[in-house]
């Protein structure tokens, strides 16, 4: 247990635990960081609908949209809201459900299937093309250096890059120039 740290729990973020998760392959190096984006109803923000997509407490039939994704389960390690708040669903030493059907090749040119076995997922409240929020890239800064502090490798893509033509996340309206600038 270190300061920033307990079991893969982060400290500064809103802990709320999803049932929707598994165990890491053994020896899997985690590696990589997989941004996303969501909101639920799409185009809608706040509300907590993330949240009980995340712990299967959605109420399927509270918006026409969620009969869509009715009885997904799904997860993802933190979800950063539009003003900031960080929330985590999943122990960073636990496999979260974030990234689906996917292939990442690592800067040493190995290329790696089913992302989740190795990613840490990061949802940021947003759609795809829109642009993101100061206190977001704030908390997705701060997020980012506690990482890589303890994933000494780690890369960051978004979903669009290790899912591309089924996913589009976090699109257009995400800033990569920022994020690299912030992480030094």
């Amino acid at each position: 247990m270190d300061a920033l740290w307990d079991r893969g729990w982060y400290r500064f973020a809103r802990r709320l635990e999803s049932p929707n998760f598994g165990a890491r392959p053994v020896g899997a190096l985690v590696d990589l960081v997989v941004i996303h984006s969501i909101s639920l109803p799409p185009g809608q923000y706040g509300g907590g609908h993330i949240q009980q997509l995340f712990t299967n407490q959605l109420d399927w039939d509270a918006h026409p949209y969620f009969d869509t994704i009715r009885d997904q389960k799904v997860s993802a390690h933190f979800l950063i809201e539009r003003r900031g708040a960080l929330w985590q669903f999943v122990s960073c030493n636990d496999r979260a459900w974030h990234a689906g059907q996917s292939s990442y090749t690592n800067k040493l040119g190995e290329t790696k299937n089913n992302c989740n076995d190795f990613s840490i997922g990061i949802e940021l409240e947003g759609v795809p093309g829109e642009t993101f929020t100061d206190a977001q890239y704030e908390s997705l800064a701060s997020l980012n250096a506690a990482l890589s502090q303890a994933y000494k490798a780690i890369d960051f893509v978004g979903h669009e890059h290790i899912a591309p033509g089924r996913k589009d996340d976090p699109g257009s309206g995400f800033d990569w120039t920022r994020l690299k600038r912030e992480l030094g």
